[in-house]
């Protein structure tokens, strides 16, 4: 599943492909949006908005259009020669929402979420969800009092888009191995001090996270080049300290990188660098 800062990325994307107060050609092909697809149809995209991994389409008073990629959900923006009737993609039937214009389109393929809401649904969806760390208006104090009232682990409750969203594994593995926190630690165990860092620089990864268009969580000095090793072989991308890397050696210490499932997704840490 997508991580925060890509829902970020293609909010960008449609603001910056899309004209704000140029009409659009809004249309469903898998049949599924077709008729909230109608009433947006020869509309201009007002506006375009993130939170966590929730991504929201502005048309004005009509409304937005909620997407949530979940699993399977996909966009491609393509680009056409000026002056011609921008390209179908292939096999339009899986296409839940297009928009185009006379030299671009964007399909959206295989959502777990795409509905037209108002906005006191939009706002209904976003006072479930906890401070985004790529939002301006985040209160880290709001997730800070969820997870120093918390039994369940600081591992589990970085996942809880109720508490932090945006966050997904490779953020939760990450930032933890940075800052040497064990996972299974209780929130309620989190000190000020280490809630502070973690959530400052998941604000600065997950910054960068939009502006690479992938994940890197290694500091400088333990980059491949700067320590000499192979570059990492993913493809997901990035490099990384812990994440899909169990029964390696950690970059810092040399012991086995352990992997354990918790809350139903892989759990990846160092226990000799994240020590209880």
């Amino acid at each position: 599943m997508p991580e925060g800062h890509t829902i970020h990325r293609l909010a960008h994307e449609y603001a910056t492909r899309f004209t704000p107060g140029k009409p659009l050609q809004i249309t469903s092909p898998q049949g599924k949006f077709a008729d909230s697809a109608a009433l947006l149809d020869t509309r201009p995209l007002t506006t375009t908005e993130a939170h966590g991994k929730h991504l929201f389409l502005g048309f004005g008073p009509l409304g937005w259009v909620h997407i949530h990629l979940g699993l399977f959900g996909k966009v491609a923006f393509e680009n056409t020669e000026s002056g011609s009737t921008a390209k179908a993609a292939p096999k339009p039937d899986t296409v839940r929402l297009r928009l185009a214009t006379p030299t671009a389109w964007a399909d959206l393929r295989g959502p777990t979420t795409c509905t037209l809401i108002t906005d006191a649904e939009k706002q209904a969806v976003q006072d479930r969800l906890g401070p985004d760390p790529l939002r301006a208006d985040a209160d880290p104090d709001r997730a800070r009092r969820r997870i120093a009232a918390s039994r369940t682990t600081i591992a589990a409750l970085l996942m809880d888009q109720k508490v932090v969203a945006g966050v997904g594994n490779v953020y939760r593995a990450e930032v933890l191995f940075r800052h040497g926190i064990d996972p299974y630690t209780p929130g309620r165990d989190i000190t000020d001090a280490q809630w502070a860092a973690l959530w400052q620089d998941l604000v600065d990864l997950m910054h960068e996270g939009v502006r690479l268009n992938r994940i890197d969580t290694v500091r400088p000095e333990h980059t491949p080049e700067a320590m000499g090793r192979p570059p990492r072989r993913d493809d997901h991308g990035g490099e990384v300290y812990v994440y899909r890397r169990a029964t390696l050696p950690c970059h810092l210490c040399g012991g086995e990188i352990r992997t354990a499932d918790l809350a139903a997704r892989n759990l990846f840490w160092c226990p000799t660098c994240q020590q209880p």
